[in-house]
């Protein structure tokens, strides 16, 4: 992300020669690319079709000093009432996935993850089923080393293509990628995703959609997927488990507005219906509060603010 001043009209009709005129949107409400369905207009919003037009427009973007965001599904943002006074650039168009060799997965950055789940099984590969109920991008995945079931994106990723700082393109290898829990070398850097190399094994197709299967079941019955929200919404602290926290201190069903503590499973904040980002912010504010003075615990969000609050 950059600081810099609103886009003025010499730097919209550059950008409006980089893409289609489908493909940039001006003053675009983000609740309709976020999966908790919220948030006010960002100022320019625009959907790259190669890598090509990716990195002319962050060259553009670094040298005019105007602010942009990336985005892949959306999932695990909330952006302000207020909108985002700068450009969001989404990566959802770049979602090729292929066989690279005989168990290596090739993904774009915007390939959606139970996408590349369902590819790995109808090419016999097992390692990624843990995967297939993570909402969001395999770009995402990658900068917070997702993980699920008890599998994450270090035990399967041989490298990582990025565009660094200075647009030049990064191979990064697993090492490299420094994963840790919920974090990886990308997080705080000024990176941009573009593909992953997915490490599988070959297996059985009849048992990977059996597991896929399973723990497709086990989402439903534990997490509110019925309601929209950006998964799960607080890192696990260490020693404990952020839903009991949040259950053990009385918040189970709480609600700020139309933001709820999720009654099914309390580590998720959920839209019941018609929630702002503000209240959705409150809500995160209020749980934090309650469960440091009950336990001593700092709850810290999984979900990545966007705006003014």
């Amino acid at each position: 992300m950059r600081e810099g001043k609103s886009l003025n009209s010499e730097s919209l009709d550059y950008l409006r020669q980089i893409v289609t005129d489908e493909n940039i949107r001006v003053d675009e409400p983000m609740s309709r690319h976020t999966t908790f369905r919220t948030g006010g207009p960002a100022s320019l919003f625009m959907r790259v079709s190669d890598t090509l037009q990716l990195m002319k427009i962050k060259s553009f973007l670094d040298k005019a000093g105007e602010q942009y965001f990336i985005i892949g599904n959306g999932s695990n943002i909330l952006v302000s009432d207020k909108g985002y006074d700068g450009v969001v650039i989404s990566l959802e168009m770049l979602r090729k996935v292929e066989l690279r060799k005989e168990k290596t997965v090739y993904a774009q950055a915007g390939a959606l993850n139970s996408a590349i789940a369902s590819f790995a099984r109808d090419n016999s590969l097992t390692g990624f089923e843990f995967a297939a109920g993570i909402p969001g991008t395999i770009g995402g995945a990658m900068i917070m080393n997702a993980g699920a079931y008890g599998g994450e994106m270090k035990m399967i990723t041989r490298q990582v293509e990025v565009i660094g700082p200075d647009g030049e393109e990064i191979v990064l290898d697993n090492d490299a990628m420094e994963f840790g829990y919920r974090t990886s070398a990308i997080k705080g850097r000024n990176y941009i995703v573009l593909s992953a190399l997915l490490s599988l094994e070959k297996g059985d197709v009849s048992l990977i959609s059996e597991k896929m299967t399973e723990l497709a079941k086990k989402r439903k019955e534990k997490q509110p997927l019925e309601y929209p929200s950006a998964g799960s919404t607080f890192k696990r602290p260490e020693g404990y488990f952020a839903g009991k926290l949040i259950e053990d201190s009385g918040l189970k069903g709480f609600s700020v507005g139309g933001a709820q503590v999720s009654e099914k499973h309390c580590g998720f904040v959920v839209n019941k219906g018609g929630a702002t980002s503000s209240d959705i912010y409150e809500l995160i504010q209020k749980v934090q509060t309650r469960v440091n003075d009950n336990f001593g615990v700092v709850l810290e969000p999984e979900v990545i603010m966007i705006g003014e609050f």
